[in-house]
């Protein structure tokens, strides 16, 4: 029996709208992956322990607040520093075209920005998790 994807899905920092973020979780519940949601508020520190202790295959974070190039910055740093860079990491929401370049840089594989499709999200997910 296949192991199903399991995506986490995270909303760090003080931003309070996280429609999208459901909406992405639910597609990819949709697409047969188990989908873990961690709510609102949460830091980066929290973010990748709940991945760590959920055994997660990728974490998709939204973001809305402006706070992009810390958030994943940090994230991706709390994955090398438990050497889980194993986990994919993808973002959408609110995020400037010209910071998208230094994102993937650090290690984001994917970043959709509003309007983005929700199959072009779970594409992504099937494309770049190997089982």
């Amino acid at each position: 029996m296949e192991k199903k994807i399991k995506v986490l899905i995270a909303k760090p920092g003080l931003d309070g709208h996280d429609r999208g973020a459901k909406i992405v979780a639910r597609a990819l519940r949709d697409a047969g992956m188990e989908v873990v949601y961690t709510g609102l508020h949460q830091t980066p520190e929290q973010i990748v322990a709940t991945a760590l202790q959920e055994d997660v295959d990728a974490i998709g974070v939204s973001i809305l607040s402006g706070s992009h190039n810390y958030q994943f910055n940090k994230i991706m740093e709390l994955l090398r520093d438990k050497k889980l860079e194993e986990i994919v990491v993808f973002g959408g929401g609110i995020i400037p075209d010209e910071d998208i370049p230094s994102l993937k840089q650090m290690g984001v594989k994917g970043i959709f920005t509003p309007g983005t499709s929700t199959e072009t999200i779970v594409n992504f997910v099937k494309e770049n998790i190997h089982k």
